[in-house]
């Protein structure tokens, strides 16, 4: 397993939701450092460090998101297409954790590149189940591909096309 740190960015701006997530992977021990967003905006500028996260570099991307898509200011489908229309971001999984049943949304999610769609089970147990499954699985047993030279350069080309 890679020694760096185990990010994840939880996106979901439901307290319930967000408490039983991170009670489970804190639970399990899956990551050093858990991000919470409260909404899509925060999400895409913690993703493209920008706003309150400039500090932030696309050296150290989350591990995965734990994406809701039901959010405020931007909703989850917005942020998953622009996460993955950015090759500085492409690669990072995103997992949707929704409460939706809709299939329209299923096969948007799936359209827009999404990792995996699940849907929120509403038994506490369940849910404490599934993300620490989910956890597991992106965390630990997946392997990433590695943060290239080719990102790097990326993100330099990618500043310098923002100052302009």
């Amino acid at each position: 397993m890679n020694s760096d740190k185990l990010d994840i960015l939880l996106v979901e701006d439901n307290q319930d939701d967000m408490e039983l997530a991170l009670h489970a992977l804190r639970r399990e021990k899956l990551a050093n450092n858990i991000f919470v967003a409260r909404d899509g905006e925060q999400a895409l500028d913690f993703l493209f460090c920008r706003g309150e996260f400039t500090q932030r570099s696309f050296d150290h991307p989350p591990k995965l998101v734990l994406l809701d898509l039901k959010l405020p200011k931007v909703d989850g489908m917005e942020v998953l297409k622009q996460v993955k229309a950015d090759p500085r971001t492409r690669t990072i999984p995103v997992v949707i954790m929704t409460s939706s049943k809709e299939e329209r949304d299923l096969v948007s999610g799936y359209n827009l590149g999404a990792n995996s769609y699940i849907q929120k089970p509403v038994d506490f147990d369940q849910f404490r189940d599934t993300v620490k499954t989910v956890g597991l699985y992106w965390l630990i047993t997946n392997q990433p591909p590695p943060l290239a030279e080719g990102f790097r350069h990326l993100d330099a080309l990618a500043h310098d096309h923002d100052r302009q």
